[in-house]
């Protein structure tokens, strides 16, 4: 006899088998999932397109009448990835004990947001989950194509500067020692600007391992700084002063804060607690201090809406006049969910510019490279040849 048996623990199921007056032959659990969520799963990750599906499927479950445990029990035999799988199963449980439902969620910031977390809890407490939802589908889909937009407009210019730099390094590294020693080995001096090259050059070639290990060491050292808070800190600070970079993280971030605060106005969250949340999603400093003056000293000090955005300069005059007339309105989710959608075209228009200012930048500085190498080599050949002559 073959079967699955759900229970919290191995000893569980041993426990249910003797009163069954079964033995077992074998015992194992199926996926390792049961009962230890997602920490005890190795290398676990949970994508955009796992909180796509997921929260597309929930949405349509719920249209349809299907209660939420039916629904997560539906996802969890759907689900082939161990890592959602564990999750569900979590939620499950949670659920059982009485804890609300986005509880599971907030446990795992490393791959569920602030705003993925409290938009779900503001749905479960006014009802509205199954609009929540259905919003979060389609914010996460929004937010993948614009990432995906944005790193395929950088695949090229990666490639180019990846490929320059491994035929800089073969030249300097083989090609340069050997004719650098084919003109000592004949006696001749080269110029100072060629034998300053070829000394680069010998040094590069007779260090090669040494070097890469340092830059290997360097560039990981680079990953892991710049994912830091410092790191991120800094890293804003240096392409803030890069005007045409600086202009689309600012696009980038005023998009994430119009998108972020119309999902959380609409799911019913407090304005105060909403731009709070908003400021940690634009991913920029300068906005997160903007928007927590506005709502702590500016909305929560009696002042409207709009006047709290007149007093910071971040924000573009555009932006701050359709927030003031929306918000006397009554729309104010809305203007700021239109303005998301204008700022993913400004954000496409401005990757556009910044690919076309930068592959001609890169095409400039590598023929300079390779051609002082060139030039290296010809000067040098050229009165070896005007000598003999």
């Amino acid at each position: 006899m073959e079967a699955d048996v759900e229970a919290q623990s191995p000893s569980d199921v041993l426990t249910w088998m003797a009163t069954q007056g079964l033995r077992p032959v074998s015992l194992k659990a199926v996926g390792g999932l049961q009962a230890t969520g997602i920490r005890k799963i190795f290398g676990a990750s949970i994508t955009v397109e796992d909180q796509v599906f997921l929260t597309k499927y929930l949405a349509l479950m719920l249209k349809v009448g299907t209660d939420l445990f039916k629904a997560i029990d539906i996802l969890i035999a759907d689900f082939d990835k161990p890592v959602m799988k564990a999750l569900l199963i979590e939620i499950r449980d949670n659920l059982g004990k009485g804890q609300p439902f986005y509880s599971t969620f907030a446990k795992y910031p490393k791959f569920f947001s602030p705003v993925f977390v409290n938009l779900i809890r503001a749905g479960e407490k006014s009802g509205n989950l199954e609009k929540v939802f259905d919003d979060l589908s389609v914010g996460l889909e929004k937010d993948a194509e614009l990432r995906g937009s944005i790193k395929g407009a950088l695949i090229y210019p990666t490639i180019l500067v990846c490929m320059a730099i491994l035929i800089i390094l073969g030249m300097v590294t083989f090609a340069l020692p050997k004719i650098a020693q084919s003109f000592s080995g004949n006696g001749i001096t080269p110029p100072a600007f060629s034998a300053a090259v070829f000394a680069v050059g010998l040094f590069i070639g007779g260090n090669v391992v040494y070097i890469l290990t340092i830059l290997a060491a360097l560039v990981v050292g680079g990953i892991f700084f710049f994912r830091s808070d410092l790191g991120k800190l800094v890293f804003n600070r240096m392409v803030s002063r890069i005007p045409v970079i600086n202009e689309v993280i600012h696009r980038i971030a005023l998009q994430r804060f119009a998108s972020t605060l119309s999902s959380l106005m609409k799911a019913g969250m407090p304005i105060i607690e909403s731009i709070e949340i908003a400021a940690e999603a634009g991913g920029s400093a300068d906005m997160k201090a903007a928007l927590l003056r506005i709502s702590r000293e500016g909305i929560a000090k009696g002042l409207t809406i709009g006047e709290a955005f007149r007093k910071e300069p971040y924000f573009p005059q555009v932006v701050v006049n359709l927030i003031a007339i929306s918000e006397q309105a009554g729309h104010l989710e809305n203007i700021l969910e239109t303005l998301a959608e204008f700022y993913e075209g400004e954000i496409n228009s401005s990757v556009k510019t910044l690919v076309s200012f930068i592959e001609p930048a890169l095409l400039v500085v590598i023929g300079v490279i390779v051609g002082l190498i060139a030039l290296s080599i010809i000067i040098p050949v050229y009165q070896l040849t005007a000598s003999v002559g």
